[in-house]
């Protein structure tokens, strides 16, 4: 195991944790008994105990295994935003000694019938606005029962609510009408005491689904274990109390959300405030009025966030931890938060295949643009992506893993989980995909994904290297790199930019900047400005989605 990164390990904390021997759901009942009184969920004004928490928990739970046949080991579907019903939901069905399979409320009935037939699930949760879509796989009979929740049943008397409220958090309750659905309240009023059921660590607990680079999404099979070792790992790294209040602003449904948002604050005790949808000004306002002390987000949101006029003159000074991941913090995005908080914003990363962070930057020591270092128990390496070789330091190559959060393998996928892994040494790594390098100090950096480097005349870009100059531009707001079929060069760089309001920038205006920013063979040779850059429901840019527009608009018809 590498372990240069112990001389900047934060101090009092231990090299390697001891984790739990027990199942998810044991760390909410024993939040409730510790802290039966205290708010769990804040939902738009209304305030959950950990004890109604734990109690609709365990109903919704009894509910499944009686009047669903819910089993030990069957998936059930968790197709919901944001919301009290998401973690009820999500810890109910590991109660029930079941599977969670978290589905991207983005998703319609096509990929939804993926899900349904890939993991076998025959039950799903959802959201009153999403059940449309969830109805033609009932009528096909690729499902057996449904809950369907309104999410304003959890809101409080109109008079304690924001102002602004989103359109399906205000939307009133309907109750299902196809055959095996019903409604989260009859499901809850329904008042089934659950089966004790014998889960333990090992256990399959959640199978998140990626789309990866190729074919259909792949199940990832994570256990009570994996999905405790990110959960514990980060309360240990950041050493939050149960006074701490964590915004919920990432999607649940994605392994960075699921952790930090809500497995880690319900391991600690900690309160939960829940946004359903992103709006930068009621974040501020919730950060203001429940002195909010974490918030775990991604770049896109926190330059959105820095876009607000208005930002401050809000009063953040709880917070005492920004950070996330998914995709590199631009150091002038950072630096403006830095400015408005006084927080450094702290970087990690992960994989829906390692439940969130393998990487963390130490709190006192991080670095920008930076990974961090491997975390509690990981063994990472860079290797070269041909011969599998062990790389040195500051060599790019391929990131690989192994620790106690990465997956077991596939769903009912030898071939793919086989090609996964490499042995090094007689030890099983988990292939990322990433290209990256560490340095002297063992902090890792993400150079870029294998299959997005731009091979410009024989010049190799990388284009998050050229985005993160880009967002220096006080004119740029967004910024997204692809590759654009040349003649000469074969590709060539080319830029999507979104201009900040109010502000004018012409391409020839853009290029003149960069060339005095990057070398010559990074500068954009073609630039398109456009309103908005497509992304996922976490909010990471889709550069593929633009990366294959771009080469089939070239194509010839």
């Amino acid at each position: 195991m590498m372990q240069r990164h112990f001389s900047v390990w934060p101090a009092r904390r231990p090299h390697s944790l001891t984790l739990p021997a027990t199942a998810l759901p044991y760390n909410l009942t024993v939040s409730a008994a510790r802290y039966p009184d205290k708010a769990a969920l804040v939902y738009y004004g209304r305030e959950i105990s950990y004890r109604t928490l734990a109690d609709e928990t365990a109903r919704l739970a009894g509910y499944l295994q009686r009047q669903c046949a819910v089993g030990r080991g069957d998936r059930v579907m968790l197709y919901l935003q944001n919301s009290p019903q998401f973690v009820i939901g999500y810890y109910a069905v590991l109660m029930a000694g079941a599977v969670v399979v978290p589905v991207n409320p983005m998703n319609r009935t096509a990929e939804l019938s993926h899900y349904a037939a890939d993991s076998g699930a025959r039950v799903a949760i959802a959201g009153q606005e999403l059940a449309r879509h969830l109805a033609p796989l009932a009528g096909r009979g690729e499902l057996g029962h449904a809950v369907i929740a309104a999410y304003g049943d959890y809101l409080p008397e109109a008079s304690a609510r924001p102002a602004r409220l989103p359109e399906v958090v205000a939307a009133a309750a309907e109750r299902p009408d196809w055959a095996g659905a019903v409604a989260w309240r009859d499901a809850l009023g329904a008042n089934e005491a659950p089966e004790p059921v014998d889960v333990g660590p090992g256990d399959l607990a959640v199978l998140p689904y990626t789309s990866g680079t190729t074919g259909s999404p792949k199940g990832c099979m994570h256990t009570h274990r994996s999905v405790m070792a990110t959960a514990v790992g980060a309360a240990s790294w950041q050493a939050p109390l149960a006074d701490a209040v964590h915004l919920m602003t990432l999607p649940l449904f994605h392994v960075t959300g699921m952790t930090h948002s809500m497995n880690l604050p319900v391991f600690t005790g900690a309160t939960m405030v829940v946004m359903t949808r992103w709006d930068r000004e009621l974040a501020a306002e919730l950060i203001e009025r429940y002195r909010v002390t974490h918030w775990i987000n991604i770049a896109t949101m926190a330059i959105d966030f820095l876009a607000n006029p208005r930002a401050g003159d809000f009063d953040l000074s709880s917070l005492q931890i920004i950070g996330g991941g998914g995709a590199a913090m631009p150091a002038a995005v950072a630096e403006r938060l830095h400015a408005l908080t006084g927080l450094a914003y702290a970087e990690g990363y992960g994989l829906s295949e390692t439940m969130s962070q393998t990487h963390m930057n130490p709190p006192e020591r991080s670095k920008p643009q930076c990974l961090g270092i491997p975390s509690f128990d990981v063994d990472s390496r860079i290797i070269d992506v041909e011969s599998g070789g062990e790389l040195g330091p500051d060599e790019v190559g391929e990131i690989v893993s192994r620790g106690p959060q990465v997956f077991e393998g596939y769903w009912r996928r030898p071939q793919d989980t086989e090609t996964a892994f490499i042995d090094i040494g007689g030890e099983r790594f988990f292939r990322t995909g990433d290209l990256g390098y560490y340095d002297e100090e063992g902090y890792f950096f993400l150079v870029d994904r294998l299959k997005r480097m731009i091979n410009a005349a024989g010049y190799k870009v990388w284009p998050a290297d050229v985005e993160a100059i880009l967002y220096r531009h006080p004119a740029i707001l967004e910024a997204c790199v692809i590759a654009a079929p040349d003649e000469r060069r074969g590709e060539t760089v080319k830029a999507m930019v979104v201009v900040r309001e109010g502000r004018e920038l012409s391409e020839a205006e853009l290029m003149e900047w960069a060339r005095g920013q990057m070398a010559a063979y990074k500068v954009p040779r073609r630039v398109e400005f456009v309103d908005a850059l497509p992304k996922t429901a976490t909010g990471k840019l889709q550069w593929r989605a633009l990366q294959e527009q771009e080469w089939a608009a070239q194509r010839p018809s």
